[in-house]
């Protein structure tokens, strides 16, 4: 069964405190986005990688390929307003059947085992998404209380997240809502059953700078 990824890349550098945003900022001296593009081609050669970026920025993005001799193989797409509207520029680009991760620009450490049993888990149940069980405490706010709950019944999710094509298609039908944070919400909204997978504690989203001190570390000691 054919493989994709749709690396979605359309982040600022706000919460960075960057000018540039932060998919092109250098980690141990490669753009992030590299490092990202890495481990999926890594994981399979043959994977077919769509990576979607803003219209703005995917001439600077050919430039820092060249600079540090990137060559992948991906296919670049101009994203959307959105997320959800990046991702469904991305599925515009894929006309058969196969199994679809969708990916965050800025998770260059998810690893091969995960993306492993992503692709695996969804070729067997059609939904896979890779989370972690809470470890922390965690409490529920609003302007009138606070109470404790229960941290066995929460879970952080991660990407890849990763479907059929067809259900995944099927769910990018379906007008844009502001309820949609990730593709396994998309697809939840259709009525489908995600299935859970193990991710990896290193799969960070790298989005501040402490991010950034943390992504360093982890690359010395896992995986360069």
């Amino acid at each position: 069964m054919q493989k994709y990824a749709i690396i979605v890349a359309g982040g600022k550098g706000s919460r960075m405190q960057s000018a540039i945003p932060k998919q092109f900022m250098l980690l141990a001296g490669t753009p992030i986005l590299i490092h990202t593009l890495k481990r999926f081609y890594q994981y399979d050669s043959q994977l077919q990688i769509i990576l979607v970026l803003p219209s703005a920025e995917i001439g600077y993005w050919q430039e820092l390929c060249q600079k540090y001799n990137c060559t992948i193989p991906h296919k670049i797409v101009e994203g959307g307003k959105t997320r959800f509207h990046s991702v469904l520029n991305g599925l515009n680009t894929i006309h058969s059947d196969g199994l679809i991760a969708v990916h965050d620009g800025v998770r260059p450490f998810v690893s091969q085992k995960t993306i492993a049993r992503c692709f695996n888990n969804a070729q067997l149940k059609g939904t896979a998404v890779p989370c972690l069980p809470v470890i922390d405490s965690i409490r529920y706010y609003d302007e009138t209380e606070n109470k404790a709950l229960n941290r066995n019944n929460y879970y952080l999710i991660q990407t890849p997240q990763v479907f059929t094509g067809k259900l995944l298609k099927k769910a990018y039908e379906q007008d844009f809502s502001e309820a949609f944070t990730d593709d396994a919400g998309v697809v939840e909204s259709l009525g489908e059953k995600i299935y859970l997978v193990d991710g990896n504690r290193e799969n960070i989203k790298v989005t501040t700078p402490y991010d950034l001190e943390l992504a360093e570390n982890f690359l010395l000691r896992f995986f360069e």
